[in-house]
């Protein structure tokens, strides 16, 4: 089993995801390195896309381009990174671990997480902040972490978005088995207001949140109530900044190791 890297500057991630994603619609996995993203994909010698087809879809944002060997029991490995996660009273696991009463279940896929990055645990702790109630939107869902801890605490309706078609498709299933009702869609937030309900969260990286403030909410209702994550700490109050535009005061900074999250409203 071979894997095929990719790294790009933090800030061209998400368009060169996009471009990725046209090149190899099964998926890609991806590592948050800092200052940088790596996206990753598996597969047998001869399987792998062209390495001019992943330079060219990475185009200016290519930083590097490595390939390794990846041994026999690799997806037991992978399987043993993504462990329980807990934040407060909430308990996110996957499938295979230890069950216990009242966890939330995500099956991350090859291209999600279930949690365990600091940015999801800082937006879930502010979550548990709040008082349950009314409709939420998470902006970026991924495996719907965030939305099915949002239904599973009381808010409703919930809606996910996200660019990627198997975010959207993750984020469904993962619903499902947990037996909640999220609503999950595929929308492109660079383009157009996002959607906006009294409770958004929004776990994107900088360049993200910066083009979702400069685009504003539907129909220029502002969220009651809006955490956003996927920030360094050393970028918080450029986003802070941004979005007080739209009249969204900084009501809480949390952080963990590098990352922050901002409670608006």
């Amino acid at each position: 089993m071979i894997r095929l890297a990719l790294r790009v500057r933090r800030e061209d991630a998400d368009v060169a995801l996009a471009e990725l994603l046209a090149l190899v619609p099964g998926g890609v996995e991806e590592v948050d390195l800092g200052d940088r993203v790596e996206y990753a994909v598996y597969g047998a010698p001869g399987e792998l896309p062209d390495l001019p087809d992943l330079e060219a879809a990475a185009g200016d944002a290519l930083v590097e381009i490595a390939t390794t060997e990846v041994a026999d029991d690799w997806a037991d490995r992978w399987r043993a990174f993504h462990r329980p996660v807990e934040v407060g009273s909430l308990r996110v696991r996957p499938p295979w671990a230890e069950a216990r009463d009242g966890d939330v279940v995500i099956d991350p896929g090859q291209a999600f997480g279930t949690g365990g990055h600091e940015t999801t645990r800082l937006c879930l702790a502010l979550l548990l902040d709040l008082e349950p109630g009314g409709s939420f939107v998470d902006l970026g869902c991924g495996s719907g972490v965030l939305a099915i801890a949002a239904a599973r605490l009381g808010w409703s309706p919930v809606l996910g978005v996200d660019f990627d078609p198997l975010a959207v498709a993750a984020t469904r299933e993962n619903a499902r088995v947990n037996g909640v009702a999220v609503e999950a869609r595929r929308v492109d937030l660079r383009g157009a207001p996002a959607p906006t309900a009294p409770t958004v969260v929004a776990n994107l990286l900088r360049p993200l949140l910066l083009e979702v403030a400069r685009n504003g909410f539907e129909n220029g209702n502002r969220p009651e109530t809006l955490i956003v994550s996927g920030l360094l700490r050393d970028e918080a109050d450029e986003v802070a900044a941004a979005f007080a535009a739209h009249g969204l005061v900084e009501g809480r900074r949390a952080a963990q190791g590098d990352w922050a999250a901002l409670r608006l409203g």
